[in-house]
Parts: structure tokens; sequence; C-alpha cells
């Protein structure tokens, strides 16, 4: 390559701190999407008519096609690179929100949820492939700061639609506003997300994550099973257990998320000067006592700061997990970004189910015990996953 040419394509490549505000804008996209479908879900459920159980095939066909996306997801990131998918799939996830209300029928929005399910999912590889390209180039961790914006578009997600809901806004209103303002945002910052180095990567079918992989994927899907316990039970515990006013038990939510938007800002930090095996234990180890605080105490006080310990906790067990999935020897980041996350993804999806099922059979104070087995089980099991300090 010539001089001339070689500084035009320098010219031309988006810097590195371009690339981290445009990753930081996807992440961000990601959680407020996904908290806009998630304060719809009983509009949802008016708008088809249709019971607990009809829903919960609906998320259950998201939840496959987002297994699906998963399987295919290191293939197609390493042939098109992260920057062409996380604009494909980004937009499609956007239009998959804006048409949760469009249509008469059940199938559609079986449809609907599956587009969503697949899209969301090969997104969520893409902007995390880029995480990844962007700490091995900067030589820093910034995985956590990245799944921070996650937490906070999750909570602009979620105080946008209950602001526009007391307003009266339209729910259709609401949904094709979210999705437009998404679509433009993500789109804007896939200009400035970085070009792969060198050609596409060889395309490789997908298996199942074996050795270190299959095991960060275990660790992985236990902490996504504590994390969606706390998002789906914690405000139902307050009301149901404790007795608490609704606006007393909305706090369970947003103590629990904010805290965890905060670990993660200073996650990247707190990696720096600690190693991740010792790092995940002590998370795991506090998310595992404060939850068992909580639910010993039954005092709502004592659980809202518990909450806020258990996000704390939790906060950064799937950045430190992917990080060390995207170094794992033999495999390029996006596989084995997309083979942790399918494991874990499992987690995602059988956690409430399950907590539920305990639910019915005891108490909910009884059924989330679970967060505190799996998160002291994510403890134990932190040495032997990062002992590699990957």
């Amino acid at each position: 390559m010539t001089e001339s040419a070689s500084g035009s394509l320098a010219r031309s490549t988006p810097s590195l701190r371009a690339a981290r505000w445009a990753t930081r804008a996807q992440f961000f996209c990601a959680g407020f999407l996904f908290a806009t479908w998630g304060v719809h879900v009983p509009t949802v459920r008016a708008h088809y008519e249709i019971g607990e159980g009809a829903l919960g095939i609906a998320m259950l066909t998201a939840g496959i096609g987002a297994l699906l996306g998963l399987s295919q997801a290191g293939r197609l990131v390493g042939r098109y690179g992260p920057k062409a998918l996380a604009a494909v799939c980004g937009l499609s996830s956007a239009l998959a929100i804006a048409l949760l209300l469009s249509f008469p029928s059940y199938p559609a929005l079986l449809g609907v949820m599956a587009l969503f399910g697949v899209m969301s999912s090969v997104f969520d590889v893409a902007i995390n492939a880029e995480a990844s390209e962007l700490e091995r180039r900067e030589g820093r961790a910034l995985m956590s700061g990245f799944h921070a914006l996650f937490s906070l578009g999750g909570m602009a997600g979620a105080g946008l639609g209950s602001l526009l809901m007391g307003q009266q806004v339209a729910a259709q209103t609401h949904l094709v506003g979210a999705a437009l303002l998404s679509a433009a945002a993500m789109g804007l910052a896939c200009l400035q997300m970085l070009p792969p180095e060198g050609g596409p990567a060889k395309a490789s079918r997908f298996s199942l994550p074996r050795g270190s992989l299959l095991l960060l994927g275990v660790l992985a899907a236990l902490g996504l099973i504590a994390e969606g316990a706390m998002y789906d039970w914690s405000v139902l515990y307050l009301q149901k257990e404790l007795g608490s006013p609704q606006d007393i038990s909305a706090l369970a939510y947003a103590s629990f998320s904010g805290a965890m938007a905060a670990a993660r800002f200073a996650g990247d930090r707190v990696r720096e000067r600690f190693a991740a095996a010792p790092l995940m234990f002590c998370s795991a180890a506090l998310a595992a006592l404060s939850m068992a605080v909580v639910l010993v105490s039954g005092h709502e006080i004592v659980a809202l700061i518990g909450f806020a310990l258990v996000g704390v906790g939790l906060g950064n067990v799937v950045p430190v997990l992917f990080s060390a999935a995207a170094r794992v020897p033999g495999t390029t980041p996006a596989h084995g970004i997309a083979a942790v996350s399918s494991v874990g993804y499992l987690g995602f999806m059988a956690g409430p189910p399950l907590i539920g099922m305990l639910a019915q059979g005891t108490s909910l104070t009884a059924a989330l015990f679970v967060v505190v087995v799996f998160s002291a089980v994510l403890a134990a099991g932190s040495r032997r996953a990062l002992a590699g300090g990957v």
C-alpha cells in the first residue's frame, strides 16, 4: 500500500473515541428498546386479548428466536463484521417494537416476537464484539462501562414509558416514537463503528460450547437467572410478602437497576486494579449475602438497601464473563461471546418461570432463595472459570 493510500485509509477510519461513544449509544438503545417492550407487556396482553399462558408463549417465542439468532451470530459477525450486523439487526429490532400493536391477530404477535428475539440477540453479540475489539485496541477495560449504558437505557425507557402512560399518550404512539428515535440513534452510531481489520473471518458452523466456554456460559446462566429474578419479582416481593404500598414497591426495581448501572460505570476501573477471579468471587458473594439478609429480615427498608447491594454484586458478572469469552484461545471474540450468550440466555429464560413455579408451591420469599444459592455457586465457580485472568 502506498503512503498516500495509507494516509487516506487512516483519515477515513473512525477514531477510537468516536467508536467508543457510538458503541455506548448502541448499548443504551438496546436497553431502551428492551424496557419499552417491558412497560407495554400489559398493553400487549390487552390488545390481543390473551391470558398469562398465551403471553408466556409469546415471550418464549422471542426466547427461541434469540437462541436461533445466537446460533448464527458468531458466524455472521465474523463474516460481515459488527458494524454491518449492528446496522441491520438494530434497525430490525426497532421495527419489531414499532409493530407490537400493529396487528389484530395473535399469530402475528408471535411473528413479531420471533423477529425481535432473533434480531436483538445478533445485535447484542455484534455490539459486544465491537466492545471487545475496542478493549483490545485500547489495552484497557471498557466492557463494564458499555453494559452500564444498557442499564441506563433500560431506566430511561421504563421512565419514559411511565411518564407517557401517566400523560395518557397512546401506546402505539409511544412504541413508534421510541422505535424511530432508537433507529435514528443506532443508524448514526453505526457510521462511527470500527471497520473490521483485514478480511472477513472464516465462517464456521455453530457448535455447543465446550471446555472454558461452557463453564463461562454456565456461570453467565447463573448470573442471569439471579438478575432476571430481581427484575421480574422484586417489586412483587415488596407488595405481596411485605405488604408495601405500590409507590414504595416500585422503588425495588429502581434500587436494583440503579445500583447495577453505578457498579458497571465503576467496573472498568475496578477490573483494571483487580484480577477477574477474585473480583467475580467478591461480587457474587456480596449478591448472595445481601439477598439472604433481605429475605431473612422481611423489612422493606432493608430490602431496598439489600436489592441495591445485589445490583452492585451482579452488575459486573456479564461484562467480566463476556470479556473472558472474547479472549478464549482458539476462537474469535464474536464466537466466544455468542457461545457464552447462548448458554446464559437459557438461564435468563428459565429463571422467571422457575421462580414462579417455586413460589406457587411454597412462597415467593422461599423461591427467591434461588438468587442466594445461584449467586453462591457463581462465587464458588469463579476461581476455576477465570483462573487464567482472561
